[in-house]
């Protein structure tokens, strides 16, 4: 917990932020002081709450001026806890609502750091166009928290991270400076990327205010399946016929382990087994195509070649937009499902896609020998090798006992991770939760040039001081 702020301070952000622009109302506070699964839990005085880059600004310099260290909140969904006070200033953008442009033509949209994801793909389709990346969290996702973060989603295989998919920033820098680069440039060759920096740095670097997003067309035709596969082997070949039978048209490859799906089936209300029988695994598809017919044409062909080759058990194909829709709700509820299930430890790595299959096998066997009974549920974005691999508590078992060895096993699958050359945190970010594991596995080189970063940005370190490093 930091140290009290003192209340001449507090007069000066109040001043600076006008009516509305604040609260230290406890029901209006207390929402944002909880993770959506529980597990962190903040405190702050003071509810910062600008309308405007300008507020950003005043709010960020007066806090530097005064050495006050800040949390940064966009629509407090992350699962790392960096969004989260521990005592500092909370600063939400939840008041920078406002689409400022829409342009077909140069496939640009610009959104202030409040607006949700489910908006932005609103406003882009208003004109015919799509901005792809989702997330089950897209209605209270936000631009600022989804670029702060370098978020993923189901689609990073064809259209990349976050960072893929920005082509400029605003955003107020620790001293309260506000550098605008609002670009829409898909070419700039001169100097830094800025915009790179702060894609990713999870506040530390800046406040972003406003995104240039990346826009494109919409696809002609759709083709959603729900394969059952005997294993990860089997998804991760399948993954490379997909790619070569649509030349690059897959739009999705997700995997999900049987666990999974019955915990949806069984707490998730509306959902259904999607095949006759159940499957160790399953692999939802999707490809996409701007020639009418030809996503629902190659995924016929994918699949007919995937059963001829024993790689397919059973498959179904979605033949309306609801069933589509029914299919993805089983991934997009993996993580909900699991949460009437009792204690989980959470990892979200990633590995090359080559390697998914060794890692799911070598990490279930060390959970199974140090964690007896556990429970586990993989499932993920295995086009890009991100695998939300979850450990959950005995059934019946203790919450409690389950909780307390969660470091140590947590520990036992990163240093898996790393031996096969992945990632601890693939996109959910380090946060308060991964900084200091996340250190562990960085080169001295590494860190020391990250740290001299920040220090150059920001020598108080005010913005998300408990993150990164």
């Amino acid at each position: 917990m930091t140290a009290p702020v003192p209340a001449d301070l507090i007069a000066r952000l109040k001043a600076v932020l006008g009516e509305g622009g604040w609260s230290e109302d406890p029901e209006r506070i207390g929402p944002k002081l909880v993770e959506w699964r529980d597990r962190w839990v903040g405190a702050t005085p003071f509810l910062a709450l600008p309308g405007s880059t300008e507020a950003v600004a005043g709010v960020v310099g007066v806090c530097f001026e005064a050495g006050q260290a800040i949390t940064i909140q966009g629509g407090n969904t992350g699962l790392v806890g960096g969004q989260i006070p521990q005592g500092e200033i909370l600063l939400s953008l939840e008041r920078m609502r406002s689409i400022r442009e829409v342009d077909a033509f140069d496939d640009a949209l610009t959104a202030e750091a409040g607006v949700t994801l489910s908006e932005v793909h609103a406003a882009a389709a208003g004109v015919r166009r799509r901005f792809p990346i989702g997330l089950a969290s897209e209605g209270s996702a936000t631009v600022g928290g989804v670029i702060s973060t370098n978020a993923g989603g189901t689609q990073v295989l064809r259209y990349g991270m976050a960072r893929n998919l920005v082509l400029g920033l605003e955003a107020v820098l620790p001293n309260g400076e506000v550098w605008n680069g609002l670009k829409r440039l898909r070419k700039d060759n001169t100097g830094y990327d800025l915009k790179q920096l702060l894609i990713g740095a999870e506040g530390t670097l800046g406040v972003v205010t406003a995104a240039a997003l990346k826009l494109y067309p919409v696809m002609a035709s759709h083709a959603v399946a729900m394969i059952g596969v005997a294993d990860p082997d089997a998804a991760i070949r399948l993954l490379a016929r997909a790619k070569e039978e649509t030349g690059g048209a897959v739009e999705a490859f997700e995997l999900m382990g049987r666990l999974g799906v019955e915990f949806a089936l069984r707490n998730i209300p509306g959902t259904r087994d999607p095949l006759a029988q159940p499957h160790p695994w399953y692999v939802l598809a999707e490809f996409a195509s701007g020639e009418p017919g030809s996503a629902e044409a190659a995924m016929e062909r994918f699949l007919a070649d995937g059963l001829d080759a024993g790689l397919v058990r059973d498959a179904v194909v979605a033949q309306t937009e609801a069933q589509a829709r029914a299919l993805w709700a089983l991934r997009e509820n993996q993580s909900p499902a699991q949460k009437p299930e009792g204690a989980t430890w959470k990892h979200d790595v990633a590995v090359p896609v080559s390697r998914v299959a060794e890692f799911l096998a070598e990490a279930t066997a060390a959970m199974e020998a140090f964690a007896p009974g556990a429970r586990i549920a993989a499932f993920g974005h295995v086009g890009d090798g991100n695998i939300h691999y979850d450990v959950l508590r005995p059934d019946g078992g203790s919450d409690a006992e389950h909780a307390a060895k969660r470091d140590a096993g947590s520990r036992i699958v990163h240093d898996i991770v790393a031996r096969l050359g992945g990632s601890i945190s693939a996109e959910h970010g380090l946060g308060a939760m991964k900084t200091a594991e996340g250190a562990r596995y960085k080169s001295a080189v590494e860190l020391e040039a990250q740290r001299a970063i920040r220090r150059a940005l920001d020598p108080k370190r005010i913005l998300n001081p408990r993150v990164l490093f």
